[in-house]
């Protein structure tokens, strides 16, 4: 008989600290500082996502297959790259080696602990909002619209209506999300702790500190805005300042026993 290796004990529950907005400034200079210590690897991490992004559009424009494959593959790469940036702050942060073989190495061993199941709840996630979407459409503006539509049609006193409610139902299902990740996926990678528990702690953690944590996604949405230009080229540093300032967010988020 073999001996069959044991699997990693699991991480004891952290504690949720009580965050105040000096933590949001506190996390983002952090960050900046993570960027400028080792901007190769930032660059790279979000270079990976911005790219990403214009072959999506590029592959899924007019072709309805693509649009699917592509829907599907890019939500599922984006915690990959979120995880690289967070092992960065982590060897920055405990004075470890930064290499490339080190990094990336720990990326690729991610397929096979937590973060591959966070993908798949933001994929499923993001076609349940795509369905909605096409459902609320439907609703308010009629099938009929859904083959042809103007721009025209957006300032009628339907297309007004679908945009108010789309931007509400929006808000509300994109913080939901975030308070979901926002503590979860560096948790995961942190720690040896299954998704199901990283994702309601995390939401938890957002509760407990609701007001703090609404300015940290406002922080992020105004930030990830800005980046859209020129040409989306912006993201190639407010990426890289956001996933290491989450890092920094996160370790101040929970304590760890």
């Amino acid at each position: 008989m073999t001996d069959t290796p044991e699997a990693p004990a699991a991480a004891p529950r952290p504690e949720i600290a009580t965050l105040t907005f000096a933590d949001i400034r506190a996390a983002l200079v952090l960050g900046w500082r993570d960027f400028r210590a080792a901007p190769q690897f930032g660059l790279f991490f979000s270079a990976v996502y911005v790219l990403g992004g214009f072959l999506m559009v590029l592959l899924s424009a007019g072709h309805v297959t693509w649009v699917l494959a592509t829907s599907l593959g890019f939500p599922l790469a984006a915690p990959f790259a979120a995880v690289g940036l967070y092992e960065v702050s982590r060897r920055l942060e405990q004075g470890r080696a930064l290499d490339w073989y080190r990094v990336l190495g720990v990326v690729w061993d991610e397929r096979k602990r937590q973060v591959p199941w966070m993908g798949a709840i933001i994929v499923f996630y993001f076609l349940f909002w795509t369905f909605f979407a096409h459902m609320l459409f439907a609703l308010i503006m009629g099938v009929s619209e859904m083959r042809s539509t103007s721009l025209q049609a957006f300032l009628t006193p339907e297309g007004l209506t679908l945009i108010a409610v789309e931007l509400a139902v929006g808000a509300v299902a994109a913080f939901v999300l975030f308070a979901l990740t926002v503590v979860s996926l560096p948790l995961v990678l942190d720690k040896e702790v299954d998704f199901m528990t990283a994702m309601l702690l995390s939401f938890e953690t957002v509760t407990r500190n609701l007001a703090v944590m609404l300015a940290w996604a406002a922080v992020i949405a105004a930030i990830s805005l800005a980046g859209l230009l020129p040409a989306f080229l912006g993201l190639m540093v407010a990426l890289p300042l956001l996933g290491h300032a989450t890092w920094h967010m996160y370790r101040r988020a929970l304590i760890h026993p």
